[in-house]
């Protein structure tokens, strides 16, 4: 029952980040957004860790993250190794696109770069910082993607929560954060820390540049391969 309760969870917090990053960008300017080439190659970076696992049977043991076995690497390759099973890693590499594809459009493809290394680098040394118990309650943190991706999300919320006038929105930005600390103290899930972490850096980004950061700029300056020539996806222009 904890292990279903700890999943739920974990979902709904993905579900508020995403309808974070979709308010904030904007749901009907998606169509006339360009394509997020970022968002892509992580995605392919995913799918192409899930083939080399399942190629290489020591795939896992050379590049995950587990504290107990030497490596500078792990700490990025490991993002790109999954250790949920086929639900989990289908999972993991959707919500990386989707959630990769709004911090693009909004940061700009460079910051959602240097913010999702951040997901990656920061989150254990602010753990050594504030004296938190080192290592993951879910032993499926040694590997995959959820971390990163939740973290990347996350740094959504703290823009939406100061640019919109809707209520609703706000108050899903806000139950980002709530959620999140709830999950840390409850249940220990990792995942809800690391979206309080990547809340306050994307609150902290946007208070610094937002003067520079233009999120409306594919819809002021149009990119000639736009989302909408993608099947599904197009429509009024």
């Amino acid at each position: 029952m904890d292990a279903i309760v700890f999943n739920l969870t974990t979902a709904l917090l993905l579900i508020l980040i995403a309808a974070g990053g979709l308010a904030l960008v904007g749901r009907d300017t998606i169509p006339r957004r360009r394509l997020p080439w970022l968002a892509i190659a992580l995605t392919v970076l995913a799918l192409a860790g899930v083939v080399l696992q399942l190629c290489w049977p020591g795939a896992m043991d050379a590049l995950d993250s587990d504290p107990a076995r030497p490596g500078w690497w792990r700490v990025l390759t490991s993002v790109f190794m999954q250790n949920g099973g086929v639900a989990g890693a289908a999972w993991n590499i959707v919500t990386l696109a989707l959630v990769a594809a709004l911090a693009e459009w909004f940061w700009g493809r460079p910051l959602a770069l240097v913010l999702f290394l951040a997901g990656i680098l920061l989150p254990q040394h602010i753990d050594a910082l504030l004296g938190l118990a080192a290592g993951p309650v879910d032993p499926r943190n040694f590997a995959g993607s959820s971390g990163a991706t939740y973290f990347l999300g996350a740094t959504l919320a703290g823009p939406l929560l100061v640019r919109t006038r809707v209520p609703k929105e706000r108050l899903i930005a806000a139950a980002v954060v709530g959620l999140g600390l709830a999950m840390w103290f409850v249940q220990e899930n990792g995942h809800g820390l690391v979206s309080v972490y990547g809340f306050v850096l994307g609150a902290l980004a946007w208070a610094v540049g937002h003067k520079l950061i233009r999120p409306e700029r594919d819809l002021v300056r149009p990119a000639r391969l736009t989302m909408g020539a993608l099947p599904g996806v197009g429509g009024k222009r």
